[in-house]
């Protein structure tokens, strides 16, 4: 098996991935999973498309990720195994589709406006 690149992103997170075949290990920019992400649930949204498709401990997951915070960080990881798992066997789809794992979370930061204290509060307004 060759090594398989995909992206995922969530908020502000741009996680890059390169899965090959292998023991199960797991390293997000050079470190450890269990040493990048300390909570066992940012750990568990990193292994939930490799547990959907009962997967675990076949690949070696090489991880690049920049921007946002951790829960940003670790939903852009998930997107991005479960893209590479597609990508290795088109039959993993169905499974991943039906967890939701394969939709990219379009939600992002609404922008400050000007003339306002952040993007929906407003200045406190007084009448005299």
């Amino acid at each position: 098996m060759d090594t398989i690149h995909t992206i995922g992103r969530r908020k502000a997170s741009v996680a890059r991935i390169y899965m090959s075949a292998g023991k199960g290990n797991i390293t997000i920019n050079k470190k450890d999973s269990k040493e990048y992400f300390s909570t066992d649930a940012l750990l568990y949204k990193i292994n939930q498309p490799l547990k959907v498709v009962d997967s675990q401990g076949k690949f070696d997951i090489e991880v690049n990720v920049f921007g946002g915070g951790t829960t940003g960080q670790a939903d852009a990881i998930k997107l991005a195994i479960a893209r590479a798992l597609c990508e290795f066997d088109a039959e993993n789809r169905t499974a991943l589709k039906a967890e939701g794992l394969l939709t990219r979370d379009p939600r992002v930061v609404e922008r400050k406006k000007p003339g306002q204290k952040k993007a929906r509060k407003k200045f406190q307004w007084v009448k005299r």
